[in-house]
């Protein structure tokens, strides 16, 4: 199966379903960055912590597999000189029609996050990488290439998923029953039932992977960098919030 193509087709049909990562930013919130005034987001609820930024004005900033009119011009509002990398056109124009609407530059660029070859050598000074990982089928690559691409010292902010969440049978969750089925790693792609995984196609929906910390986080390590900051985060509203966060964001830099 074409991965890219089953979920940039899955992402433009939740741009057109009004999906909440795929609703552009106001120009209320774009006139309150300008001023200086802004928070963006890693996972669901927790805001990004003032200090894990670099001095943004002036920096090359990597939206990486970050489209839907939010983060990019938000950070291009700031000052950033942004490019953003993301598999669905449906998103990366929510991008355009922002930075339309505000005089903003932002350059997209339709594309694999795990595949970053069109980028020169330490170009970026920093990579933001909201929760996004969990469409593809290896986060090792994501690592190795953001590694790359950032120039020493720079930075690299990451959101991904907790693996527990995949070890339960959605269906099973959709009733409201938390139900252990899966193994971790997870694989939407190996690990449905083919009934079930057909009609998560033809609904054009999302396949994902529920990738292993050792992957995530020690992946991060291997390639290079070091991680210096960690929090955890809430749905904000799933089964699993009154028990545990399932959501992990990183700061890592890559040493000068």
């Amino acid at each position: 199966m074409d991965l890219l193509k089953l979920n940039r087709e899955a992402w433009n049909s939740e741009v057109q379903k009004g999906n909440e990562w795929t609703r552009p930013v106001s120009p209320e919130v774009i006139a309150d960055a300008r001023m200086g005034k802004w928070s963006l987001l890693l996972t669901p609820t927790k805001p990004v912590p003032a200090e894990w930024y670099p001095d943004l004005r002036g920096a090359k900033v990597l939206c990486l597999a970050s489209g839907g009119g939010q983060q990019g011009p938000i950070l291009a509002a700031v000052g950033a000189d942004v490019v953003v990398l993301d598999n669905s056109p449906a998103q990366l124009e929510q991008d355009r029609m922002v930075a339309e609407r505000e005089g903003l530059s932002v350059r997209l660029e339709q594309g694999d996050m795990r595949d970053l070859s069109r980028f020169e050598d330490e170009g970026f000074d920093l990579v933001f990488h909201p929760v996004s990982n969990c469409f593809v089928d290896s986060v090792l690559p994501v690592w190795k290439e953001s590694y790359r691409v950032l120039r020493p010292g720079g930075m690299l902010l990451a959101g991904f998923v907790n693996p527990l969440v995949y070890i339960f049978d959605m269906n099973e969750w959709d009733r409201g029953s938390l139900v252990i089925r899966y193994n971790i790693p997870y694989s939407d792609l190996r690990d449905l039932p083919k009934d079930d995984l057909e009609r998560r196609i033809a609904e054009r929906k999302t396949m994902e992977f529920g990738h292993t910390l050792q992957d995530q986080i020690g992946g991060q390590i291997a390639a290079g960098f070091a991680i210096v900051g960690f929090y955890e985060d809430i749905s904000g509203g799933d089964l699993l919030d009154p028990y545990i966060s399932t959501f992990i964001a990183t700061r890592a830099v890559k040493p000068a």
